[in-house]
């Protein structure tokens, strides 16, 4: 099943849960990782299947091999499965071209701005977050002509601030780098928000955060999770801008 959000702008947000696929536990049903131990075969059905619900050609959406990192890679097209390099951002001027984002926990991170064609998606786990992959994403995009205080933003779901335990040293380590991610569990120990520092980076970087997703994927038995079960699928999140500028249907949920 999948959330989509059309903006009147012709921008296009999508986000997955973890039903309608054809993947067998622990990955039921609709993993979209293809390095998590799944059958292969199953993840292309799975593709296959999220990308005509959105009316996407499953072929023409970008991937990414994720590491945690900072690098941000333009494209103007996808990759073949063998040439997909290790980022963890990717950015488009190409009108249609979907990127996508893997996560079980971490925050997926897209970005749009309709007026100069340029959309970006980045994938924020807590190292990433501290590496500044997010505003390395929104660089990236100034670079090839948008604007931040143009650029629409949208974050999926992810694990929240009151679930994300980590020691005590880690979290400082953190917020001595991003303090609006310092949190605390609902239980009483140290804690992350990646969510809550990748929103304080997106706005130092002069980008209005129009949306967050309030699902945190390890309360949610509809969505995959690292944390919770280890041995799990991935949900994806999509953005792409539609072929004609301003083009859109209103805000509409699937």
């Amino acid at each position: 099943m999948i959330g989509q959000q059309h903006h009147e702008s012709g921008a296009h947000f999508a986000f997955t849960d973890r039903w309608g696929g054809v993947s067998a536990a622990p990955y039921d049903q609709l993993n979209l990782g293809g390095a998590v131990g799944d059958d292969p075969r199953s993840v292309g059905a799975n593709r296959e299947l999220a990308a005509k619900d959105l009316g996407l050609d499953p072929a023409a959406v970008v991937w990414m091999q994720q590491v945690h990192g900072r690098d941000v890679a333009v494209v103007d097209g996808p990759w073949r499965m063998a040439d997909i390099p290790c980022v963890d951002a990717v950015v488009t001027a190409r009108r249609g071209l979907a990127l996508a984002v893997l996560t079980a926990d971490c925050t997926p991170v897209l970005l749009a701005d309709p007026v100069a064609g340029i959309t970006g998606a980045a994938h924020a786990g807590r190292p990433g977050l501290v590496a500044g992959v997010v505003p390395a994403a929104v660089e990236a995009m100034t670079e090839l002509g948008a604007e931040p205080a143009r650029i629409i933003a949208f974050t999926g779901p992810a694990i929240c601030g009151r679930c994300y335990e980590v020691p005590a040293d880690m979290r400082d380590e953190v917020a001595a780098v991003v303090p609006q991610a310092r949190s605390t569990t609902s239980w009483g120990t140290p804690a992350v928000d990646v969510t809550a520092g990748v929103r304080a980076q997106l706005a130092a970087a002069g980008v209005p955060v129009r949306e967050d997703s309030h699902m945190c994927t390890r309360e949610s038995a509809d969505h995959f999770s690292y944390r919770r079960d280890r041995t799990t699928g991935r949900l994806a999140s999509y953005v792409w801008l539609g072929e004609t500028p301003g083009r859109g249907t209103g805000e509409a949920e699937l």
